[in-house]
């Protein structure tokens, strides 16, 4: 019996195409451990490394998934969008930079409130993105979270926000920035003078005047694991100062040992938690 002999030209096909890749977005890097993730696993996980158990960037559409009973949400001011008032230019016009930001992430600005259900609790539900100019707080985030407030006031709903903001107040908006700060704060007091509950939930990074005002208001303050949360970030501290500071400084655990926050939550466990924290203080 013989046997047929390979034509070489076969080989040389089949050397010739093109090798099979891995598919783009498959895996991740995770930012804590630095470990190679398969993506579709972390995002089971709500966006929580399997490995080490950072809880990474999430979006603000993400967030009302996770925290609200699914088909609740109601969007309020869905349209409600920023304008250039200082006609201000950096490397670019900010008219440019709003526009760029707003395709890239699909957003009007960097927050989204609305009301929904959380457990079958009527609530009223505020969340900023730090994809979005780093959260920072402009004039539409202080508008709409300022609105929000007053709604949850006039209802007598619990207010949960959100809070993922690198970017304090936002310089390219200038004064009308600054005075978001004061304006969310006053309506957060008329919501304390009414009774109401608003409860803050920090995640990573919660900093500048959006940790120096509303995000430290809250009658409950929750965090999520390791998220950085201050004023200003230790690096400019230091340069500033120059002093050595204490290990986990502005970690959500420092924060907790220092009585700042109340609880630290797993992502995966805080629909549950503001469950529990809205049936606890509405008995109070």
């Amino acid at each position: 019996m013989s046997l047929t002999q390979p034509d070489p030209a076969n080989w040389r096909n089949l050397s010739a195409r093109p090798k099979r890749g891995v598919p783009e977005g498959l895996w991740r890097r995770c930012p804590g451990c630095q470990e190679t993730v398969f993506r579709k696993e972390a995002e089971r996980r709500q966006g929580v490394c399997p490995e080490c158990d950072y809880h990474w960037y999430v979006s603000a559409r993400d967030r009302v998934d996770q925290v609200l009973d699914a088909g609740t949400f109601e969007e309020w001011w869905a349209d409600m969008e920023p304008t250039d008032p200082l006609e201000f230019v950096d490397k670019r016009p900010y008219r440019e930079k709003l526009k760029e930001e707003q395709q890239r992430t699909g957003l009007k600005d960097a927050a989204i409130v609305g009301s929904g259900m959380i457990r079958a609790r009527r609530v009223v539900f505020g969340v900023t993105d730090s994809s979005f100019i780093m959260g920072s707080m402009g004039s539409v985030v202080g508008e709409k979270l300022t609105r929000a407030i007053e709604r949850a006031t006039e209802q007598s709903l619990p207010l949960i926000i959100v809070s993922g903001s690198g970017g304090g107040a936002r310089m390219h908006e200038g004064a009308l920035s600054l005075m978001q700060m004061a304006k969310v704060s006053a309506a957060l007091a008329r919501l304390d003078q009414a009774g109401g509950l608003f409860i803050s939930v920090l995640t990573n990074p919660t900093m500048g005047g959006v940790a120096a005002s509303f995000a430290s208001l809250g009658d409950v303050i929750f965090a999520e694991p390791r998220a950085l949360i201050g004023f200003a970030g230790p690096r400019t501290i230091q340069a500033t100062i120059r002093i050595d500071l204490p290990k986990g400084f502005q970690t959500s655990e420092f924060l907790l040992e220092h009585g700042f926050i109340d609880r630290i939550v797993q992502r995966r466990n805080l629909k549950s938690e503001l469950a529990r924290a809205i049936d606890y203080c509405e008995k109070q």
